[in-house]
């Protein structure tokens, strides 16, 4: 896994499909259309759950084909379709900022906010989402106190949302995953907030493994519990969370993590990548057009319309 966070991988899609185009000099127009095609076709098939991947390559697939209508030399569609990536990448970057000026009102001087996984600059163009309110926050001079879950089996919370946010000068304390109940209990904790990779129809969520945990605690808590993400994480055409495939990883990011064996040789393992948050869990989704509340189903569509 190189690339990861739901926005940071439709980024590299997009990129990938303008390096699909460059293969070969001297290519011709129709050979240039086909190639671009099928690599989104293949890079679709690396990461089942986020839907940004396909959101983007779907995207790249529709412009590289209204720039061959256009008549465009080979030369001038590699050059346009690099255009259109980087446009994706500039978009994301603001689209981040927007979602964390909706975020930052629910954020207060001194609060507490857990959050699971990464899912800030290191998972999109900048900021992030789930971050980005708790970057905004500090560049205004607000002092956040964040709490990281390492997020077993991967450690994305230890190795990038605690990195990311100590080199920012933000406030990180990191906990292993088994410690969240206990910091809630103490009254550290006064929200927590995740990214996502897919959000449902009806507002089902698809995170990193452990953020349906997650979700339960804060609930149990009285602690609200918010999703942050752009609207090309929103699939309107996946109806509920059972609908969203679940990658699974390889056994040996548990049982041999990071090179060292932890386990006995020939145990089972199940090693699902993510899981999915119900919508009962969820006090809000906050986007960059706004944040939306239950009922999830309606409130969702509106902001397509």
């Amino acid at each position: 896994m190189k690339v990861r966070g739901a926005p940071a991988i439709g980024i590299a899609a997009a990129f990938g499909a303008v390096l699909g185009g460059m293969q070969d000099e001297g290519t011709s127009r129709e050979e240039w259309l086909e190639k671009v095609i099928g690599t989104c076709s293949y890079l679709a098939t690396s990461r089942p759950t986020a839907v940004n991947l396909f959101w983007a390559l779907d995207r790249m697939k529709l412009v590289a084909e209204k720039l061959f209508a256009d008549g465009l030399d080979t030369a001038g569609l590699n050059a346009a379709l690099l255009a259109e990536a980087e446009a994706i990448r500039a978009e994301d970057e603001e689209v981040c900022r927007r979602i964390g000026e909706n975020a930052l009102p629910f954020f207060q001087d001194g609060m507490g906010v857990l959050t699971h996984c990464n899912a800030g600059g290191l998972a999109t163009a900048k900021y992030g989402t789930a971050l980005a309110p708790m970057y905004l926050a500090h560049e205004q001079g607000m002092k956040i106190k964040v709490f990281a879950d390492e997020t077993r089996p991967v450690l994305q919370g230890a190795r990038l949302t605690a990195f990311e946010l100590q080199q920012a000068g933000i406030d990180v304390t990191l906990l292993a995953d088994n410690m969240a109940a206990m910091v809630m209990s103490k009254g550290w904790i006064q929200a927590v907030i995740v990214g996502t990779d897919r959000v449902a129809a009806n507002g089902d969520v698809a995170n990193k493994i452990g953020t349906y945990g997650v979700a339960v605690l804060a609930k149990a808590h009285g602690i609200p519990f918010y999703v942050a993400c752009p609207l090309s994480t929103i699939d309107l055409n996946t109806p509920t969370g059972a609908d969203i495939p679940i990658e699974e990883r390889a056994a040996e990011e548990i049982t041999e993590s990071f090179g060292k064996r932890t386990a006995p040789k020939g145990v089972k393992v199940y090693n699902p990548a993510f899981d999915i948050t119900p919508s009962e869990y969820v006090t809000a989704i906050i986007t960059e057009k706004g944040v939306v509340q239950a009922p999830y189903n309606e409130n969702l569509k509106a902001l397509f319309q």
